[in-house]
């Protein structure tokens, strides 16, 4: 966290509606964007919260902190979450986000729901110097801003609700490809355009903050090619689906709508890549699987989802299958 306020530009930024339980990812316009966490845990069946004390400003808060040039919101509150308190997050539902003024102008702080577990924080005894894990009703009263309840109260109200534990899902469309018009080869063959590995890198950091254990991809050349940099990262396992090109698609919806859905019970994390023609098939399912209404904020037409773009769909603990909470990042662009 830097050590004085100053203008940040995100990658990509949130927009929170928690009555809908889902967000999609846009820049704003404030002056000074910061992302952090609610890392929670629970003693026996008591929710418990960790609150941070920054020596710097005498105040107790949640870890937190600005945006790095080029960085993306996620990545961000992932950074923050372990430079503070020493713990790698894995991002769970997101928070609304509070909004208020400093030195520098609008400041917005976009946060997300953290699992600690068993894990133990360690303040990086520079900007934070303490970590004390509360209950719900300690940290409100511990809080020096007011505006530090919102969060924690949807929080709360996720945990009371079983909204709180999930896994996610995360589906792409690959990155851009070279124009079809261009391309007189096979089209399972048609890769991806140089500005597409590019976007194929960014989303490699991006899909860090929820660390996927499977690859469930198409098998087409710029599908494996947007995956390519995240696999070299992460060494996922990967499975290559006839069911989700194009063509199978077309020929037979439902054997791809029934090979995506079980991406959702599977037991590993898993990231989906496929084709913005397949979209419709991948969204009607989950829509079917969303709760209340969280399919609100699920994008509902052509061309669903930009190249490189991640929906980022979590799953019910206690209901799987279930989704309960959805967000939309939309891509990196040069």
């Amino acid at each position: 966290m830097a050590a004085a306020e100053a203008p940040g530009r995100a990658r990509s930024s949130t927009a929170v509606y928690p009555q809908t339980h889902g967000v999609h990812v846009r820049t704003g316009k404030e002056d000074v964007i910061a992302a952090g966490g609610l890392l929670w845990r629970e003693d026996g069946r008591r929710l418990q919260v960790l609150v941070i004390h920054r020596p710097r400003y005498d105040d107790w808060s949640w870890p937190k902190g600005k945006l790095d040039q080029g960085e993306s919101l996620p990545e961000c509150a992932v950074r923050e979450i372990s430079e503070e308190v020493g713990v790698r997050a894995r991002l769970g539902i997101p928070l609304p986000s509070i909004h208020y003024r400093v030195n520098a102008g609008e400041k917005a702080v976009y946060y997300w729901a953290v699992e600690a577990g068993d894990r133990s924080p360690r303040p990086d005894g520079s900007e934070v110097d303490r970590a004390v894990w509360m209950t719900p009703d300690e940290a409100r009263a511990a809080l020096t801003n007011p505006d530090d309840v919102a969060p924690l109260d949807y929080l709360e109200a996720a945990h009371a609700a079983g909204r709180l534990r999930t896994s996610p899902l995360l589906v792409a469309r690959h990155a851009k490809a070279k124009p079809r018009s261009k391309w007189t080869r096979p089209e399972g063959d048609r890769p991806l355009a140089p500005s597409g590995f590019r976007q194929a890198e960014a989303l490699a950091g991006l899909l860090q903050c929820w660390r996927p254990e499977r690859v469930a991809s198409s098998p087409w050349t710029r599908c494996t090619q947007t995956m390519q940099p995240y696999i070299k990262r992460a060494a996922p396992k990967v499975k290559l689906v006839d069911a989700f090109t194009e063509r199978a698609a077309t020929e037979n919806p439902d054997r791809t709508a029934l090979k995506f859905a079980k991406l959702l019970t599977a037991k590993r994390i898993a990231v989906y890549c496929g084709h913005r023609p397949v979209m419709p098939v991948v969204l009607g399912v989950l829509r079917r699987a969303a709760e209340g209404d969280a399919a609100l904020s699920l994008p509902d037409s052509d061309p669903y989802l930009r190249p490189a773009a991640l929906i980022v769909a979590h799953v019910s603990a206690a209901r799987p299958g279930r989704v309960v909470a959805f967000e939309v990042h939309e891509p990196f662009d040069d």
